[in-house]
């Protein structure tokens, strides 16, 4: 190994620990929160699949092309079961 790729690895180490002590966490808060809010974007527009209509339908097909890759999975995370725990965390 060469001394530019020993020195590059080491650079890439001290930047990949001081990412995660200084930006890690932000960045997984950030991802939660976004996931968060497609979740209620979704309940507010999509709901009626749920039986909750909030949105009339008129402007929900209008977004519906867009959304259609998440719904399975947003359908499955409504209506799973949630015990108390699930909720702490």
């Amino acid at each position: 190994m060469s001394v530019t790729h020993t020195l590059s690895s080491i650079r890439n180490t001290l930047l990949e620990v001081l990412y995660g002590m200084a930006l890690h966490e932000m960045v997984r808060s950030r991802v939660r929160e976004r996931a968060h809010l497609e979740h209620l974007f979704l309940l507010i527009s999509f709901g009626d699949l749920l039986g909750i209509p909030i949105l009339p339908p008129y402007y929900s097909l209008g977004l519906f092309p867009f959304v259609v890759p998440q719904i399975q999975n947003w359908r499955r995370r409504m209506l799973r079961e949630r015990d108390v725990l699930d909720l702490i965390a």
